[in-house]
């Protein structure tokens, strides 16, 4: 029975959760692809599972109630599939013959629903799970790093804006610009013609500045409400689980028709055109992946525990 490596939650709790082990191979079905995981990623959603961490900060009884819900959903002493992760790029080994789309040696990469498992050497994908567009050839100018730092903001940027309709001389607000979601997003809104503000640290303005953003605010900052304008549409890429005085007056500084969307609104449901549009995106050099730390398969421990810091610039890549 031939064995792949994978890094198992063997609990939920803090990053030493997670062991390095062996795990039985997939064998594709006839409607399935087998991938080659050549990258993965360590998200903000892979540590909420892992942790089992309810977003933003749910008074009792919701916050019981909620992590019920997700004990229900995932797991209730560990994950039900102990194998994490979301993200990945890699080439696929084998087609089922049922699968026309695919051959053996396409380089792709993907976003998984409710299956995960991209801590690991192999991926299957079945052939709903193709449909959905959970999988799609990867942007032909980019290496697999690069491939998989692009996936997990590039969806969720693209899901978050899809209904903001920019219009060219608009004016946007991002906050939590220099994470994952927000990178993409301040590329995305540049390449609508709009005006970007980042708000961020002071220490990633030159982050933004290389992304195209127009104006920076450093949420750190007393006066930082004083830079505030009158905005068509605002991102919060950081959640509930963080705020400061100047992401309470955000909403107060919307346009009439304009509109106000949070990472915590609504479950991500991924469309078949995401991955496909965030290719073309790439090849066309309007997007391009940012990367804070890359670290090999085995350091997956440390890289969780740097992520946990909450201080990332875009992503923190795995190596396998």
């Amino acid at each position: 029975m031939a064995k792949m490596k994978a890094i198992l939650c063997t609990n939920y709790g803090s990053p030493e959760v997670l062991q390095l082990g062996e795990v039985k191979k997939p064998v594709p079905q006839d409607n399935e692809v087998l991938a080659k995981i050549h990258a993965t990623a360590v998200t903000a959603s892979d540590c909420f599972i892992r942790e089992l961490k309810v977003p933003g900060n749910p008074s009792f009884p919701k916050k019981q109630l909620m992590k019920f819900m997700m004990r229900l959903f995932i797991g209730f002493s560990k994950p039900r599939n102990p194998i994490i992760g979301l993200v990945f790029s890699g080439v696929i080994e084998s087609v089922g013959k049922s699968i026309k789309q695919y051959k053996k040696g396409d380089a792709i990469y993907g976003f998984t629903g409710v299956s995960r498992g991209t801590y690991a050497e192999y991926k299957y994908t079945s052939a709903k799970e193709i449909a959905r567009g959970e999988i799609a050839l990867k942007p032909n100018n980019v290496s697999h790093e690069e491939a998989v730092a692009i996936v997990y903001g590039g969806v969720l940027a693209t899901h978050f804006m899809r209904d903001a309709n920019l219009q060219n001389g608009q004016k946007v607000l991002i906050y939590g610009a220099s994470g994952s979601i927000g990178t993409i997003v301040v590329q995305l809104a540049k390449y609508f013609g709009v005006e970007v503000t980042a708000v961020c640290s002071a220490s990633n303005f030159d982050l933004m500045k290389s992304l195209g953003a127009d104006k920076l605010i450093d949420y750190t900052k007393e006066d930082a409400t004083n830079l505030l304008e009158e905005y068509d549409f605002i991102l919060d890429a950081v959640g509930k689980n963080k705020s400061s005085k100047l992401k309470t007056q955000l909403k107060k500084t919307l346009s009439h028709h304009g509109k106000y969307v949070s990472v915590d609104d609504g479950l991500l449901k991924i469309q078949p055109d995401y991955l496909v549009r965030l290719k073309e995106l790439t090849e066309a050099g309007c997007i391009k992946a940012v990367i804070d730390k890359q670290y090999p398969f085995e350091a997956i421990v440390k890289a969780h525990r740097y992520v946990d810091k909450g201080h990332k610039k875009g992503n923190v890549v795995i190596k396998l």
